[in-house]
């Protein structure tokens, strides 16, 4: 008999393997791809990303912070792993796992609500100039 070239699991068989629920979660994922309607929610969230990032990013804004279901905490992320994570849901219908940044600098980060409110006081301040210049 050769040697094994990948380590043995200890659990294999084992009825209280703590991984076995992992199994479970990646069956439930490929029998559940996004709706037609949560698809179209990404595609949005996309979008206003890059608006929010052009406008936000000369500002010294590196990204959203959002407040997590599971774990009740604040997740920072910046532009370019919010777009990873997003374009992740939309090819896997699920999301990526993930853990709280390592001593962000919450002073660099805004939530959804406030990059949103940010990009339409930018839209109102620009439609306000055309309209006062088509009169």
């Amino acid at each position: 008999m050769g040697v094994q070239e990948e380590p043995i699991d200890p659990f294999n068989g084992d009825p209280a393997d703590p991984a076995a629920e992992l199994d479970d979660l990646n069956e439930d994922a490929e029998s559940e791809p996004l709706t037609e309607e949560e698809r179209q929610d990404v595609l949005e969230d996309l979008s206003d990303l890059e608006i929010y990032q052009a406008l936000l990013s000369p500002t010294g804004i590196r990204g959203l912070v959002i407040e997590c279901e599971d774990c009740h905490e604040p997740h920072y992320f910046d532009w370019d792993l919010l777009r990873g994570n997003l374009r992740h849901l939309l090819s896997s219908g699920r999301p990526r796992v993930h853990e709280p940044a390592y001593d962000p600098d919450p002073d660099h980060y805004v939530t959804w609500e406030y990059a949103r409110g940010y990009a339409d006081g930018v839209h109102d301040t620009l439609t306000e100039g055309s309209d006062e210049d088509a009169s």
